[in-house]
Formats: structure tokens, C-alpha cells, sequence
């Protein structure tokens, strides 16, 4: 079996440089979705790519562990009953106060989704006699890392990459 040399020598730009993120139907496996929900979500702003959004047709979505691990939050927040517009709030709270979900312990009860970073809000809603529906993100990162180990990830070109709110802009840009 012989292979082409010209193929195997040539290096194809941003294969070396950029980071890894991960393609829509991996991260979907990962997250227990179907690839409608996934581009619903992104779309309508729920969730967005942190390596690299779509530029049309033929080009992929690149996601980064972070947002798998959002994407699997949300996930589990859906199977606990609360509303995907109660989520889009929470999510957007975490993001207004550069929290990392990572940080952040979600409580829900019927009416509301809490974020909490410390022990003493957590005994605040406890004490209104509320149930709630309380969610560690701990154990869904180190379930979202086992899962990832065992896929294959790609590396986005340093130019297609987006900027994070508040990075400054690139001089040549």
C-alpha cells in the first residue's frame, strides 16, 4: 500500500496552531442531544461556539470543553423540568458576572434558577421551605473530560478564531 507523498508533506495551515475544539455531532453524542437541538441552541444565542462559528454553508461549528460542558448543564437542567427560558436566564447571570460554570453551584426550584458562589445563599433559598433541584457542576466537568478523551478534536486556524467579550481587539483586525 503505497501513500502519496505530496498529500503526507504538505502542511496545511492551522492544523498546528489555534485550539481544539470539538464538531457538532461529537459534542451532540456527549451531551445526549439530538443536532437539531444543538444548532437551535446556538443559533438562538443559548450556547455559542467559543473556537469557531459557522461561515456559511459547508463550514463546521467548533466547541470548546467549556461549552460542552454549558451544553451538558443545560441538558440536565431540561431533564430536572426547568424551562429553557428559566436556563437562558441563569446562563446569561453566569455570563454578566464572567463566572465560569465550572465555579457555580445551580439551584432550581418551580419558578427560578439560582447561581450560587457561596455557602451562605445557598441556606438562604433553603430556608424559604421551597423544594429545589440542585445541580454540581463538578462531577459534569469530570464526566464531560472522560467523555472527551475519547474523541477526536480539531484545531482551528488562529484566524477564524472568535474573541472572547472584553479581549482586546487584534491591531490588524
Amino acid at each position: 500500500m503505497s501513500s502519496n507523498r505530496y498529500l503526507r508533506d504538505i502542511p496545511l495551515p492551522g492544523l498546528e496552531e489555534g485550539p481544539v475544539g470539538y464538531r457538532g455531532p461529537q459534542v451532540c453524542k456527549v451531551v445526549g442531544i439530538t443536532y437539531r437541538q444543538l444548532d437551535y441552541w446556538t443559533t438562538t444565542g443559548l450556547i455559542r461556539p467559543s473556537i469557531r462559528d459557522a461561515e456559511g454553508s459547508g463550514s463546521q461549528r467548533l466547541y470548546a470543553f467549556d461549552d460542552i460542558v454549558q451544553l451538558k448543564v443545560v441538558k440536565r437542567l431540561l431533564d430536572a423540568g426547568i424551562s429553557l427560558q428559566q436556563i437562558r436566564k441563569a446562563l446569561d447571570w453566569v455570563r454578566e458576572h464572567d463566572l465560569s460554570l465550572s465555579n457555580v453551584t445551580l439551584i432550581a426550584d418551580a419558578k427560578q434558577v439560582y447561581a450560587l458562589t457561596e455557602e451562605r445563599d445557598l441556606l438562604d433559598v433553603i430556608k424559604r421551605g421551597q423544594g429545589v433541584f440542585a445541580l454540581d457542576i463538578g462531577p459534569v466537568v469530570q464526566e464531560a473530560e472522560a467523555q472527551i478523551t475519547r474523541m477526536p478534536a480539531e484545531r482551528a486556524a488562529p484566524a477564524t478564531m472568535r474573541r472572547r467579550r472584553g479581549e482586546p481587539q487584534a491591531v490588524n483586525e
